[in-house]
């Protein structure tokens, strides 16, 4: 393996890191209504689990109501129950054939209470964008053992990998100021 490709993975692994962080974000409810807080959503589709996106179409209806359309009339009922056995603590309301999810506002506690746990997750990221670094120095320091590379080139890529590990941890801060403003926008 050579220190490019050391590079390379380990940049890849870093941004695959960022990605999973502002997915997990994503399922964080805030106050105000958006689609994507149903992705992870199973719906029983005739014995399968299947997203609920593969079932119906998801739109807003204002910044506080998400509105569930299943394109079979007789999937209603286990779209709506779907969404009120996930974790997220939403209420649906059926109507007819749409289903009407309103989203709950925050209190202030709760609120608190989501910006700890997002900081966690955030905290979390930085922990493996770390390890990552770790990898890859030790896989460099590998490549001085096996007289592949030189010193001089082992202290280069490592300040490489420190200015790539630098740029992944102010991209997380960056992620998490910008969640944070969002969950404790009234």
């Amino acid at each position: 393996m050579s220190v490019a490709n050391i590079r390379k993975t380990t940049e890849e692994k870093m941004v695959k890191s960022i990605e999973s962080l502002k997915t997990d974000l994503q399922k964080v409810r805030t106050g105000r209504a958006h689609t994507g807080i149903l992705d992870h959503v199973q719906v029983d589709y005739y014995g399968s689990m299947v997203p609920i996106s593969q079932v119906a179409n998801l739109s807003l209806a204002d910044a506080r109501t998400i509105v569930v359309q299943p394109w079979e009339k007789n999937m209603a009922n286990a779209v709506e129950k779907a969404i009120r056995e996930s974790d997220l603590g939403l209420n649906p309301a059926s109507m007819g054939e749409t289903i009407r999810v309103p989203m709950p506002a925050l209190t202030e506690e709760r609120r608190k209470e989501l910006t700890k746990f997002i900081k966690g997750e955030g905290e979390q990221t930085k922990v493996a964008i770390r390890n990552l670094r770790r990898d890859a120095n030790e896989a460099l320091k590998r490549l001085v053992n096996d007289k592949e590379i030189s010193e001089d080139d082992e202290r280069r890529a490592q300040a490489d990998v420190q200015k790539l590990t630098d740029k992944f941890v102010a991209e997380v801060d960056q992620v998490l100021q910008s969640k944070e403003a969002e969950i404790m926008t009234v």
